[in-house]
Parts: C-alpha cells; structure tokens; sequence
C-alpha cells in the first residue's frame, strides 16, 4: 500500500501486532494501549500513511511542529521512542528505517482492519473512555501537562483553576488522553456546564456512568479509573460533597476538576493555570525569536487556519506581540482573533483592540456557547457573582494597571461597601480568578485582566455610575500624592 492519506479519520490501521486508531490517537497491543507521547503519535501518523515513502526529516519537523522552530535532535529522540514503544528491531521486525540523508520511511505492512477487527477494537475503545477527539494540538502547556500525568495518580484530587478562556478544559482533557494507558478501568469526563440545579450533581454523574460503562456510583468502589469533572465552579458545595465521599469510597478512584475557584476539599491539590507566555520587546528580533513565546504560537498557529499562506515577518512582530498582550495571552481570546485574520488582516486586528469585546464576538460554532464568544465566556463567570461582588468588580474596573487594597478601598468604598466588607470581596474575586494577586515586596498587589476590565468597566458605564468613580480614582490619586509627597508609581496615574 503507497499510501492511506484517503482513510477516514475514523480508521483503524493494523501492522504487526498494533492496531492504529487514528480518530482517538491510540496505539493498541491487544487490548492494552501503548505509552505513546503525543509528538510521536504525530510522527507516526505521518510515516504509517505514507507507508512505504521516505518522508523528509523537514517534512516531518514541519507538520509535527507547525509553529516552533525546534532543531533535528528533537526529531531523532521521537523516533527513538517510538522504536522502543513499538518493539522495533525486536524478533526481527522492523518498522521504521532511516534513509540517509533523504530522512525515515514506514517499511512494515500496514492494512485497514477488517470489519470483524474492527469492532472488536472500537469496542475496546469504548469501555476505555468517553473524551472527546482532539481536533487542534494543544500549544504552550506541555510543561503543566506533564506535571498533572506525574502528579495525578499520586494525589488522587486535583483541581486545575483558572479564569474563563485560560484553557483549563484544553489541558484537563489533553491529561486524561496521556493517562488513558495508566487507568485500567478507563477514564471518563462528566461536563457540569450545563446542570445549574446543585441538586442534580449527583444524578447527573450517575447518569454520565450508567451511559457510558453501565456501573453506578457504587460500581466505582474497586474500580481503576480517572473522572475529569468538568465546570464545577457554579456548583462548588456539592461537587467538593462528591468528591470527598468518592475518594473515601473508592480507593483507587482518581480525580481532575476543572474551576474557576478551587473545591476547598479535603486533599485537593490546587494547580492555577497561568496565561500563554507572551515575548518581552527584547524578544522582537527575529521570528525565530518571538516564536518561541506560547501566545505568539498559538496566534501563529490559529491564523494559519484561517488565512492560507499565513506566515509571520519581522514587520509583523510587534503587532502581533500587542495583540497578544492587550489579550493577556488568554488562549480562547488569541485564537478568536486570529479567526479574524482573513477579514481585518494584523493592522486591522491591532486597530481594535481597545473595542476588543466586539472584536472577539465571532465565536466557533463547534463550541460549547460559554467558550464561542470573549464575551460569552464572562458572562458566564459574571453572571454567578453575588450582587456585591459584581458592583466591586466594576467599581474596580476604573483603577489601572496594578494596584494595593487601600487603593481599592479607597476608590470604591461607600456606606454600602465598608473597608472590611470590600476587602472579603476582593478576596472572593481572587478566588474566583476574577483578579490575579501578586507579592510585590511584601505587599499584595491586585490586577484585573485587559479583557476582564473591559467588560466591567462596560458594566460600569451602563450602570451610569462610570464618571462617578472616575473621579474618586483621580480624587484618591491626588491624595496620596499629596500625602506622600513622591511621585506615584506609574500604573496608578497612566
């Protein structure tokens, strides 16, 4: 066979022992999965559908690697553990062979299974797990996901929280593919967007169950497995209730929550997902450079989806690094710019950042509602805040930059807001990945989010109280210069 480019992509390729299932990225031995990272796999698609072609070692680098410059080593270290995944050499069979200075070609027969095979393997694949297919790769968080596989079955319960769009569903899903191998009894998702009665938790993760590997609550008592549950931050008190009873129950019963706040269970490792790494100017040099900076991927990456022969230049750096910063690396945010690139090209999309909630309103049909605007998905955190709590977060909205609680006090208290009340919902909006908080020289410093602070400061203005605090934020910075008698940070008065 030349070549299999043609199969479906839910095909399932057989060579030697193995059995190739290409929609869910898995390498089966029988019925066990092979430990395969996702690089390989990426190699191995390539070489097994070119079967019996030499395949360059550029050509490979460039389709596993799309957006990062990486040099020939990275390459030959997959193969090399792709041939001692597969047993290469071993009993006299080969697969892949290394044409010099041409690059690697497939050599072992390779064949669709048959029907009977077929059925056998994806029925296997279904008491494996119920994830979604992976339809993009996951960029700039392979450092956080390899300390989630290494860390996970260790400490049983961890919760991966961070604000809306930040990712957490991406990399959370991207765990549990790596872990499928590690949990003999499988490893299911449960998706709580969509419950808003608490009540139903725990009907809805026995319903998850009974579909899925036909076991109840009970059922998982002795069993191996891995639940992701996914969304719980409107549901904080009964999934921390469920987990806690799940854990005590089923000794051998992992956990991966996805919030925006964490469970405040009992064991609960809690792991902050951080922003995509955006280049300082100094980074601007080269595109080689700026490359090596997870937004700049990730833009790079999305863009050339959406605009054939995209390409980065030097000219093009420093619009495309302020578009990720005024974006705050937000991954849901960078890749519904890019989606834009065919229409508004770079300067246009540079233009409109400061109307950014209207730029990023052309969402994926494909997704879930809360992750197919910007906008979608802070309506999604606002809309669960307290009264209270969505009043500070506008008020706040007028302070810039950076900046310490009794600014924040004194900017936004009132009769209705003490100091003490205002200093507890600040800390809840911290909690709930609203507002990030830093230690800067012993002391806590709090900022919102670009796109976080434009939505409230839209809130604000339609609330008619926008000029209001406006001119407290001016008043409090005219005080405190005048009481310290220095000139005030910068962040304060830009």
């Amino acid at each position: 066979m030349n070549s299999l480019r043609d199969l479906n992509s839910d095909a399932v390729l057989r060579f030697g022992p193995y059995a190739f299932h290409l929609r869910q990225r898995l390498i089966l031995d029988g019925d066990r999965p092979l430990r395969m990272g996702g690089r390989a796999l990426d190699i191995l698609q390539v070489l097994v559908e070119r079967a019996g072609n030499v395949v360059s070692k550029d050509e490979l680098i460039a389709h596993v690697w799309p957006t990062s410059v990486v040099e020939e080593i990275n390459l030959r270290v997959h193969i090399a553990a792709l041939r001692r995944a597969l047993g290469d050499g071993q009993n006299g069979q080969r697969y892949i062979v290394n044409i010099p200075q041409r690059g690697y070609s497939f050599i072992a027969s390779v064949q669709p299974a048959s029907a009977g095979t077929q059925v056998l393997i994806e029925t296997v694949q279904k008491h494996q797990h119920n994830l979604p297919a992976r339809l993009t790769p996951v960029t700039g968080r392979d450092s956080m996901v390899g300390s989630l596989v290494r860390q996970l079955p260790v400490r049983r319960l961890m919760t991966l929280v961070g604000p809306g769009g930040i990712g957490k569903t991406t990399v959370a899903l991207r765990v549990a593919e790596l872990l499928l191998q590690h949990y003999e009894d499988g490893v299911w998702l449960v998706d709580f967007a969509a419950i808003d009665d608490p009540t139903r938790v725990i009907d809805h993760l026995t319903q998850t169950l009974e579909r899925e590997i036909g076991t109840t609550l009970d059922g998982l008592a002795n069993r191996h497995t891995l639940l992701v549950l996914d969304n719980c931050d409107h549901l904080l008190e009964h999934c921390r209730t469920l987990v806690e009873d799940l854990l005590m129950s089923a000794p051998r019963l992992s956990i991966l929550v996805t919030s925006r706040e964490p469970l405040q269970a009992a064991e609960e490792t809690v792991q902050r997902l951080p922003s995509l790494t955006v280049p300082p100017v100094s980074a601007l040099h080269s595109v080689a450079e700026a490359m090596g900076y997870s937004a700049v991927q990730l833009f790079v990456s999305r863009a050339r989806t959406r605009q054939q022969g995209f390409a980065l230049r030097e000219q093009d750096l420093q619009a495309v690094r302020e578009i990720c910063r005024r974006l705050d690396g937000l991954p849901l945010a960078i890749e519904l710019a890019a989606a834009q690139i065919h229409a508004l090209a770079l300067v246009g999309l540079q233009a409109q950042l400061d109307n950014c909630l209207q730029l990023l309103t052309h969402g994926r049909r494909t997704a879930v509602p809360r992750h197919q605007t910007l906008k979608a998905a802070l309506d999604w955190s606002y809309e669960r805040l307290s009264l209270q709590e969505q009043t500070v977060l506008q008020r706040l909205s007028v302070l810039k930059m950076s900046f310490t609680l009794d600014a924040a006090i004194g900017v936004c208290s009132c009769v209705e807001l003490k100091p003490n009340q205002l200093a507890e919902l600040v800390k809840r909006l911290v909690a709930k990945s609203l507002l990030s908080m830093d230690q800067v020289n012993g002391t806590a410093r709090y900022r919102l989010l670009n796109t976080t602070r434009t939505y409230a400061l839209e809130k604000l203005e339609h609330s008619g109280h926008l000029r209001t605090f406006e001119r407290r934020y001016s008043h409090y910075i005219s005080r405190a210069r005048w009481v310290s008698g220095v000139q005030l940070p910068m962040e304060l008065i830009e």
